[in-house]
């Protein structure tokens, strides 16, 4: 074989390389990450684990073998036959906690301001919670078993309003509350959940 040939090897064998990590990495990203599931057993949301590496390896020689990795409900029911995963093999996507969340803020407007939640930013801006106590929550704060409990007794809070609100409250000797500037009633006692910065 001369130079040319192995030159055309060499670049084969590396594009091939180069398409089969990018297969991969795509498929492990579409299966990684907690996923919110209904048991077939209890009939109410189950949150699992997927193993994603042994999904994308076997979605390069057909359809994936998805099986769990971790469920809420394990140790006690880890011998569960996991029919629970039937559908994730449509559209796991759909079932990505992030995805849960920007459904539930989809439709819903801000406790403080009243805006509506459009677009989000789950990187650097986000979105935070009132508790029923009109404590301010943060996502971060929020175990992933709790998730159903929380999506229906807390309120929506922007991230705008969380800073704000935040800063409010842990500084409230450097905070001048202006209601009338924003046609609100309430002072800085807090005596208002639409009272602004």
């Amino acid at each position: 074989m001369n130079t040319a040939a192995y030159l055309i090897v060499i670049a084969l064998m590396a594009s091939a390389s180069y398409f089969g990590v990018r297969w991969l990495v795509r498929a492990y990203s579409r299966y990684r990450g907690t996923k919110i599931v209904t048991c077939p057993e209890t009939g109410r949301p189950a949150i699992v684990e997927v193993d994603a590496l042994h999904a994308s390896l076997t979605s390069t020689v057909g359809l994936p073998d998805i099986r769990l990795e971790n469920c809420w409900r394990w140790p006690l029911k880890e011998q569960c036959g996991q029919e629970c995963l039937a559908n994730l093999d449509v559209a796991p996507g759909q079932c990505l906690v992030s995805g849960v969340l920007m459904r539930w803020y989809r439709g819903k407007t801000c406790v403080y301001c009243g805006k509506p939640f459009e677009e989000l930013h789950w990187i650097d801006h986000k979105p935070a919670l009132q508790s029923p106590a009109g404590l301010l929550v943060r996502w971060s704060g929020v175990a992933v078993e709790n998730l159903s409990t929380v999506l229906e007794t807390h309120l929506p809070v922007c991230w705008n309003c969380y800073i704000a609100q935040s800063f409010g409250r842990d500084h409230p000797d450097v905070v001048v509350y202006r209601p009338w500037r924003n046609d609100t009633t309430g002072g800085a006692d807090g005596s208002s959940a639409s009272r602004h910065l």
